[in-house]
């Protein structure tokens, strides 16, 4: 009897596993499907009462669902983080925090109201509907550009670092050749403007006048062009890998991204497929 009450947790466990991360079973598909339609109409629910008119006639209506959406959201993260071996690890990751993020916003606005319009963020779980489809190689090229994205952090960073450092050397060239009676009266508005012109924005809230000024204002335009398409240029050469993969999320960690013959989770290590001999 001991023995068997161990079993029987292990699969129950099993089986919520199967249902809550797994689309690829009937009763894993309709979770998700059921999963997403609640999202979609939880969104369309926070963006209605923001509209002021809608919320004077039916904000207790919008409240009853908010609440009812997010009781219902907390329950499934409550079962997520129970149904795998290392909950900390799935907490911990991209879906995991957006999980978190979804339902809090709620819990907060009973100290600050406007706080529950952060629910919108309900929106980025609709990533998973490329699982429920299983458009695997919609995951396959998401996961893809993301090791792209990640071997690129440095490159990125230091791209990003020596824009920062252009943009207020510009800035405090601007300040002091076009001064405050042109609507540079600081450096960092100087670099607002540096910011707004490399990035192509142009607003025209401030503008050089001088023809010195307006010769920087050209280089700066120009330059902006192209450091615009240098980080297209570094993940693209990131981009010379590829591999099909499989939907397989990890029993123990929730990982995903493992190649469609892969028996062992290539993060943690565990058993991809702990029901079968």
């Amino acid at each position: 009897m001991p023995e068997s009450k161990p079993k029987s947790d292990h699969l129950l466990r099993h089986r919520l596993h199967e249902i809550i991360f797994e689309a690829d079973t009937p009763a894993g598909k309709l979770f998700d499907v059921v999963l997403i339609l609640s999202i979609v109409i939880s969104v369309i629910v926070v963006m209605l009462d923001s509209v002021v008119a809608l919320n004077i006639q039916y904000g207790q209506w919008f409240l009853f669902l908010e609440w009812f959406f997010t009781i219902i959201f907390t329950v499934e993260y409550v079962l997520r983080l129970s149904c795998i071996g290392r909950p900390i690890k799935y907490a911990r990751s991209f879906y995991g925090v957006v999980d978190l993020l979804s339902i809090l916003p709620s819990y907060v606005s009973l100290f600050l109201p406007a706080g529950k319009f952060f629910l919108v963020i309900r929106i980025l779980r609709l990533l998973r509907v490329f699982r429920v489809l299983k458009l695997v190689q919609y995951v396959g090229e998401s996961n893809f550009l993301q090791r792209a994205l990640w071997a690129s952090r440095r490159k990125i960073a230091v791209f990003l670092l020596s824009v920062f450092l252009l943009m207020v050397l510009f800035g405090s060239v601007m300040y002091l050749v076009e001064g405050a009676e042109n609507g540079f009266t600081s450096i960092p508005r100087s670099i607002y403007w540096a910011v707004v012109t490399m990035t192509t924005v142009g607003y025209g809230d401030i503008s050089p006048q001088t023809s010195l000024g307006q010769a920087i204002a050209s280089l700066v335009m120009i330059l902006g062009y192209g450091i615009i398409a240098i980080p297209t240029g570094i993940v693209t050469a990131e981009l010379t890998f590829r591999r099909n993969i499989s939907t397989q999320a990890c029993p123990e960690c929730s990982a995903e991204g493992h190649d469609i013959n892969a028996k062992h989770c290539k993060f943690c290590g565990a058993d991809l497929h702990p029901g079968k001999i």
